[in-house]
């Protein structure tokens, strides 16, 4: 492995989405959410997500150029288009208007149509947090899971997060894929010829599989059995059903550059702390603290954002094949 600099691996994203037929500000926008995602320590969502991406760009998959289109609906509420081009231009038009929004209002929504692959859910509540807010995303993905006893994929892999700022801290950072293991490690192990642990997906005919590529070509195994099919269900209606977004087993491939655009959903809910006249952070960084009181745990994001620290002082370690393929796009 060779390692690069943030700004160095945002660059050269940059410009390999720029030779695939993208604009500068998305290309922007897209490359520093990739970059975000390997700060994050999350490597599916981030590089190995570029030769997908710009091959989608290429062929008008997904518009490169795209504009999204922002209306408010109502005092708490913003309908974002993302006009079928990435979902980062997007996020960020939703992420600028929230906080401010959910201080006047109290509550604020946010809900994203036409939208493609979202990266690490956690990294835009975790900016919204970083603001000031509570924050809520739900996303949804192109089917990969089968309603509990069922045997045809309905739903995406579908991520929840969710982030609140401390007083005096880090926010806290949940995000969690409604699979036992979120899709993009399937593809990771896929990329690199890499057998998977027993139990994280199953093939075409609902059998338990190790192969990667049976796995990409059948079903996830839903987090929590039938209550992760249910919570799937319910991020569904949320992003998709709520936004007019397609619904997972209507949306085309987030991993090749074939078919129409995927046009998923995405939904952000930001609270102000300050809405119920009580000091919210303090009480938060309460509870916080209580965990972090005791030996073997740990409050969730703390892991990623050691690791964000650590990386980003070092530098992130990157495979120099793939590296070569992204500067070789054109």
């Amino acid at each position: 492995m060779q390692v690069m600099k943030a700004d160095a691996l945002e660059a050269s994203i940059t410009q390999a989405l720029r030779r695939s037929r993208t604009g500068e500000t998305n290309a922007r926008s897209v490359a520093s959410a990739l970059v975000a995602a390997e700060l994050a320590g999350q490597g599916g969502h981030g590089l190995r997500r570029v030769l997908a991406y710009c091959a989608q760009a290429r062929s008008g998959k997904v518009d490169g150029f795209a504009e999204p289109k922002a209306e408010q609906t109502r005092p708490g509420a913003l309908a974002v288009d993302a006009a079928n081009g990435f979902a980062y231009p997007a996020l960020d038009r939703a992420i600028d208007w929230l906080p401010e929004a959910a201080r006047t209002q109290g509550i604020a929504i946010a809900g994203i149509r036409r939208s493609h692959h979202c990266g690490v859910a956690g990294v835009p509540v975790e900016r919204l947090a970083e603001a000031g807010v509570v924050a809520l995303l739900v996303a949804n993905s192109p089917a990969a899971m089968a309603p509990w006893g069922g045997r045809r994929a309905l739903f995406g892999t579908d991520p929840i997060a969710f982030a609140a700022p401390l007083e005096g801290g880090a926010p806290v950072v949940v995000d969690v894929s409604l699979s036992k293991v979120a899709r993009g490690r399937v593809m990771a192990a896929s990329q690199k010829s890499e057998p998977i642990p027993e139990g994280w997906a199953l093939d075409a005919e609902g059998r338990p599989t190790t192969d990667a590529d049976a796995a990409l070509a059948g079903t996830m195994v839903p987090l929590g059995d039938a209550k992760g099919t249910a919570l799937a269900l319910m991020v569904e209606l949320l992003c998709a059903g709520l936004t007019g977004a397609n619904y997972g087993y209507e949306a085309s491939s987030f991993f090749d550059a074939t078919g129409n655009p995927p046009g998923v959903g995405q939904t952000l809910i930001a609270i102000d702390p300050t809405a119920f006249g009580n000091n919210a952070l303090e009480r938060f960084a309460v509870l916080a603290g209580e965990i972090e009181s005791m030996d073997g745990t740990r409050v969730p994001g703390r892991r990623r954002q050691e690791i964000r620290r650590r990386l980003a002082a070092e530098g992130i370690p990157v495979d120099p094949d793939l590296i070569a393929k992204i500067e070789a796009q054109e």
